[in-house]
């Protein structure tokens, strides 16, 4: 196993135009670490500049604290999976999981061992005789994985390695990959897109966004407390809604809100957090979940209710996922299907902010 830590690392193609912009952040020996963020966000050349396929334009990059920048691939004893399987078409399953070893001139009794030893944990023994035509997607994902653990390497990277599969092989291949870390104890960096992924899998959550880091913390840590308005709406399903809102203190701590009528009273930590706030304006962020179509039930306190337009309904199975409008303010909510709204028509929402959250409108950051 082993630790990484990247010190102010910067990469530029273009001088003066940063893909990765000073980023600082450490990976804990034995960790399953994801990157996750849009695309061109940098995230996949962060993996490759730990991997060597990529020179840094400044910073230092570590390994268990000595400095790897100048040091080349091949003697950095990590091992890549990435998005294309790259097998070898005219080798069968075993040679490919041992072409690597081969290379290395390691003896044929010991690529096989490893080989099979490796085909067992993955549970693909039955095709190692098989080309790479003759296997389904996630077989061949299994092989790219199996060639990575025959070397026994240090760091394991994976960059978005099941975005060529099917939604019900992904959700399989998530749970092999993260019984997979714990069987086997070796740092983990991996890259997605998929917020899903990065929810489920990590240990911890890098949010990258526009080459920078945005916020490092366990899943459950960002989605309950996101640094600024960009990880606030990435992530999350459907995402968050921003609400932009004056703050009045003059009998309590309340919030107007732009475009809606009507006012809402804060009550405990969001009251706290407003009470000291110098700009007046805030955007108040609440997930969809806080949102609920209105029956004889009386909205609680710290909610605000108000007539939306329902422009799309989107039954999700146990769930329902809308999204409204009014003016120029748009909303998405998800809630049981004990209450169905028709698309088309206007319906009155319960907006409950008792667990909103409140960002800086001119530089996005949290307000704690």
């Amino acid at each position: 196993m082993s630790g990484i830590r990247l010190e102010a690392v910067s990469k530029e193609y273009t001088a003066g135009v940063p893909v990765v912009d000073s980023v600082t952040m450490e990976v804990k020996s034995g960790e399953f670490l994801i990157l996750v963020g849009p695309s061109g966000c940098g995230k996949s050349t962060i993996l490759r500049m730990i991997a060597g396929l990529e020179s840094i334009t400044s910073g230092v990059i570590s390994m268990d604290g000595q400095p790897v920048n100048d040091v080349p691939p091949k003697d950095r004893d990590v091992a890549m999976v990435f998005q294309n399987y790259a097998l070898y078409p005219h080798l069968t399953v075993a040679d490919n999981m041992g072409f690597g070893l081969k290379l290395r001139g390691v003896p044929r009794t010991e690529i096989r061992k490893r080989v099979v030893d490796a085909a067992g944990i993955l549970g693909i023994e039955a095709l190692l005789e098989r080309k790479p035509a003759e296997l389904s997607g996630g077989q061949r994902q299994r092989v790219a994985v199996g060639r990575a653990i025959v070397r026994k390497p240090r760091v394991f990277l994976f960059d978005e390695p099941l975005s060529n599969l099917d939604a019900r092989l992904r959700v399989q291949m998530r749970m092999e990959l993260t019984q997979l870390h714990r069987r086997l104890g070796i740092t983990m960096v991996y890259v997605t897109h998929d917020q899903v992924e990065a929810m489920t899998m990590g240990d911890r959550i890098a949010v990258m966004h526009e080459g920078t880091l945005r916020q490092l913390d366990a899943p459950l840590d960002v989605y309950a407390r996101p640094a600024d308005t960009f990880v606030a709406s990435f992530i999350g399903s459907p995402s968050m809604n921003l609400l932009r809102a004056t703050v009045h203190r003059d009998d309590g701590v309340k919030l107007r809100f732009t475009g809606l009528d009507g006012e809402v009273s804060l009550f405990g930590n969001g009251a706290d957090v407003l009470a000291s706030v110098r700009n007046p304006v805030v955007d108040v962020g609440v997930r969809p979940e806080a949102l609920r179509v209105a029956t004889r039930r009386v909205p609680g306190p710290g909610t605000l209710s108000a007539r939306f337009h329902m422009d799309i309904v989107e039954p999700m199975g146990p769930d329902i996922v809308y999204h409204a409008s009014r003016g120029g303010v748009r909303i998405v909510g998800r809630q049981p299907t004990d209450v169905l709204p028709e698309a088309g028509y206007e319906v009155d929402l319960h907006i409950d902010f008792s667990q909103a959250h409140f960002f800086d409108p001119e530089s996005g950051n949290r307000l704690n």
